[in-house]
Formats: structure tokens, C-alpha cells, sequence
């Protein structure tokens, strides 16, 4: 798919997660050095990843529920050099949680 914007490719993946049932974070993004723009950008399911151990083994008054899981949900949208539109250019629909 392409997106004039990058707001509507965020956008379209935002309402597809709240139509599948889960919910997305941003996880990166790579700018161009000539002139700053956005030239990819990740958005994952909030599960994807693993909690840092360090965090799990401090002594914390107030412990956390462990939230993620490894899930590899996940789209990237890239910049298209010659157009200023952005396009999906991976998208991973399997999740590894209910």
C-alpha cells in the first residue's frame, strides 16, 4: 500500500491493531541526513520484546505485570526517494499471543 503522508500510514495501521484487537508502539525510526525526514519508521504490538532482566531483579516498592511476550507483530513504512509517499514496506501479521 502508499500513504501520501506518513500520518496515514500510522494511522492505518493503528486502526487495523484496534480492529484485530491489539494494541501498537512505536519502536523506531531512521532519518535522512540530507534533510531530516523520516525515511522508515516501525511500529510493533505493545508485546513485542522482553523486559531488561536488571528491571525484574530490582527491588522495586511497586512491581510491574510482566506485559511483554516476543510478539513479532509488526509494520515498517519507508519513504519513497522520488515521490514524498511513504509505502509498507514490511509487515509481520503473526502474533505469538493470544
Amino acid at each position: 500500500m502508499k500513504f501520501d503522508t506518513l500520518q496515514q500510514g500510522i494511522s492505518f495501521y493503528e486502526n487495523y491493531a484496534r480492529v484485530s484487537g491489539f494494541d501498537t508502539r512505536l519502536y523506531s525510526k531512521k532519518k535522512r541526513k540530507s534533510d531530516g525526514k523520516i525515511s522508515l519508521k516501525y511500529y510493533v504490538c505493545n508485546k513485542e520484546g522482553f523486559r531488561e532482566t536488571p528491571r525484574l531483579q530490582s527491588n522495586c516498592k511497586k512491581k510491574r505485570p510482566i506485559s511483554r511476550m516476543g510478539c513479532n507483530a509488526r509494520i515498517t513504512l519507508k519513504l519513497i526517494n522520488d515521490q514524498d509517499n511513504y509505502v509498507i514496506f514490511s509487515f509481520h501479521e503473526g502474533h505469538t499471543h493470544p
